[in-house]
């Protein structure tokens, strides 16, 4: 067991919020396949603020995925103290994760996600202002940087922990790789040697032996997986297992692939409207159907269909066809 704030959690290997991608249904299947916690999609404090129904969709939970964190971006801490009193401490969220680290423009634009790295002052304030409010342990998401001439995250992580946080995941790139080139771990395990809170590390975590890795080399307390875990939930699994036993578990089968795709769109379609079920779950099938055999046609197939019905008439006979 391991702890953050007063939460116990089964394990350190945990599924990252992902725009787009980490609402309750996908949530629910890496929970199955182990992830120890599981976060949502980013929530605007704003959103909140003026009522806006699109981001109150973002906050559904249920007991199965606990615990469960909810991230919240923002930047002026009135705004995040008065959404945070009334509308997250009444969840069954488990944590508070406040969102730091995004590099998309149209968030930084607005002074919020990773720009908050730019004024360590300011982001103090901000997470002094949540913990204040929050009810739950605060967890605070950030880069390792701006760009590379302003890698400062040891000076991030002295002033969030100072406010009082009560972790601090660390993404290993700064706003301006984005996601290109390879994520900096030596400057995690140097924070991780000067905190007294949990450093989760997260950024290039694609298999077993990169978890191993990252938990020998840095100190780091939990990994945090995000896009390697698109349509290979069962990363959860192996990872566990590799830790656990030292032993590898083989790949997932093309049957046991196509049959955790078949219940994600399940899942997706008992809480989506139609349209924007079918939508979403082109982008699943797409990963879970990787590199398996006559996938093109498949999606293909999936592009002209309408209906949650039609997904699964055609992910059934895919299996009978080719693996039956």
């Amino acid at each position: 067991m391991f702890k953050i704030g007063n939460i116990e959690i089964e394990n350190r290997i945990f599924l990252a919020p992902m725009a787009g991608y980490t609402n309750l249904p996908f949530r629910l299947i890496a929970k199955k396949y182990g992830a120890g916690a599981v976060f949502s999609e980013m929530i605007s404090g704003k959103g909140l603020y003026y009522k806006d129904k699109k981001t109150a969709e973002l906050m559904l939970t249920c007991d199965e995925e606990a615990p469960a964190g909810i991230q919240l971006f923002g930047s002026e801490p009135e705004i995040l103290s008065e959404v945070i009193e009334k509308y997250v401490n009444s969840t069954a969220f488990a944590f508070l994760d406040f969102n730091a680290g995004c590099p998309a423009p149209k968030i930084v634009k607005n002074g919020e996600g990773s720009a908050l790295m730019r004024t360590p002052k300011r982001l103090g304030e901000v997470v002094r202002a949540i913990k204040k409010a929050s009810e739950k342990p605060v967890i605070i998401k950030t880069r390792i940087g701006w760009d590379s001439e302003n890698v400062n995250v040891r000076e991030v992580a002295e002033v969030i922990e100072e406010a009082g946080a009560d972790a601090h995941t660390i993404h290993g790139r700064t706003r301006e790789a984005f996601y290109s080139g390879k994520a900096d771990w030596k400057v995690i395990e140097e924070v991780k040697k000067n905190s007294r809170i949990p450093i989760i590390l997260n950024g290039d975590i694609d298999c077993g032996k990169k978890a191993v890795q990252a938990f020998e080399t840095t100190g780091c307390d939990a990994v945090m997986i995000g896009r390697a875990s698109v349509g290979n939930p069962f990363i959860f699994r192996e990872i566990n297992h590799l830790l656990s036993t030292g032993e590898t578990v083989p790949m997932p089968s093309p049957e046991e692939r196509i049959q955790t795709a078949i219940e994600h769109v399940e899942l997706v379609g008992m809480m989506k409207r139609p349209e924007a079920a079918i939508k979403e779950m082109r982008k699943h099938l797409a990963a879970y159907t990787k590199g398996l055999k006559n996938a093109t046609n498949l999606r293909n197939e999936v592009f002209k269909v309408c209906t949650k019905e039609d997904v699964l008439t055609l992910l059934n006979q895919y299996m009978e066809e080719n693996y039956g």
